[in-house]
């Protein structure tokens, strides 16, 4: 959102230990602690944060035969560099990995560390023919983010997939796994940024994907995506390029403007609550994870699409879109998002709620 002052220290950490060491030099400093990722769902208060932020640079893709069993031989059999598989698993190094052939049965496992690129995550897993995460394409953000606001979009989300993370946890000073069922996840919540927030440092994440293709029918805009342009290839590939164009319509590329994405959350409600609002004309979605209203449409018709509030654009193809044109602080933002959520609470009596995270 090109807002916000600078931080007091920053560390990137490439290794386990390097994890354990930047939290302690916090904890000697006797100053709070930040994990930041790729920074696109993040925002900064104009003075800065007078502690210490810490990056995930451990890199590494692998295919695994279970959640905990990462595929030695076969990685010590390929590489000539000289490196342990251990030295790999930590990401003690950077090593691209190549498209190897994925083995010939329909489950497959993938370990990720967390500080991999998510597209490239998703890219990794299209050109093996596995789904289960290609409606997440293009998504900007790093792999040890994913699981914590458990993000979605286009009838996926990560809750669906994975099965367990590699974490080091600030409390007791140790490296433990965490289930699927552990981070209770829920729309956009997990217990990594609810019950638990900054208690856990994401260092890696294993998924469950299978070979094959998503099942229709598929979210309302691949549909529509699908039958404009005649489409039958329903490969991760082809649903990864679809997804890729539907966002590249909507969406601004936050490397050149100042955006955090979808900045306010979809409104749920229960069955009586959606009962209602249909019987109002409001387009309810029934999807598997419940009932919801596009906050964008919410925004649309209380009167703000491509509206010019306190230097932040409300983006006319996506309302849900904040862009930063000419704001000079945090608190342009503050004005901006409360004028927002009055406006539709006064038109549909909803209480909008802010995604992106903020570093205080």
């Amino acid at each position: 959102m090109r807002l916000g002052g600078p931080a007091r220290y920053v560390i990137e950490v490439e290794n386990h230990d390097e994890v354990a060491d930047a939290y302690s030099f916090a904890e000697q400093a006797h100053l709070p602690t930040f994990v930041l990722g790729y920074g696109a769902n993040t925002i900064g208060h104009d003075e800065g944060f007078n502690g210490v932020i810490i990056i995930n640079r451990m890199k590494g893709i692998e295919i695994t035969q279970t959640p905990t069993d990462i595929l030695k031989s076969k990685y010590e059999s390929q590489s000539d560099s000289g490196t342990s598989f251990e030295d790999h698993k930590l990401g003690r190094t950077a090593s691209s990995v190549s498209e190897k052939e994925v083995p010939s049965r329909s489950t497959i496992y993938i370990k990720v560390m967390g500080g991999e690129y998510w597209d490239d995550v998703v890219d990794y897993a299209c050109k093996r023919n596995l789904t289960g995460i290609e409606a997440l394409s293009k998504i900007p953000g790093l792999a040890g983010a994913a699981p914590v606001q458990n993000i979605g979009a286009y009838g996926q989300e990560i809750a669906d997939t994975l099965v367990e993370i590699e974490v080091y946890d600030t409390t007791d000073h140790t490296y433990k796994t965490l289930s699927k069922s552990d981070l209770h996840f829920s729309y956009r919540k997990s217990i990594l940024n609810t019950t638990d927030k900054n208690r856990y440092f994401v260092i890696s994440l294993t998924l469950h994907l299978r070979s094959g293709e998503m099942s229709r029918p598929f979210y309302n805009s691949i549909e529509q995506y699908i039958s404009a342009n005649n489409i039958t290839d329903y490969s991760p590939q082809s649903i990864r390029q679809i997804v890729s164009d539907i966002r590249d319509s909507k969406l601004p590329d936050p490397l050149s403007q100042a955006s955090s994405g979808s900045f306010f959350k979809n409104i749920y409600l229960n069955d009586a609550d959606a009962k209602l609002a249909e019987s109002k004309g409001y387009p309810v979605y029934h999807g598997k994870d419940g009932n919801k209203i596009n906050s964008g449409w919410l925004i649309e018709q209380a009167g703000l699409k491509g509206a010019l509030l306190h230097g932040m654009r409300v983006s006319d193809k996506a309302p849900l879109v904040l862009i930063n044109e000419s704001a000079k602080g945090y608190n342009d933002l503050k004005a901006a998002r409360s004028e927002i959520v009055g406006k539709v609470y006064d038109k549909f009596g909803y209480w909008l709620e802010q995604e992106p995270m903020e570093i205080q």
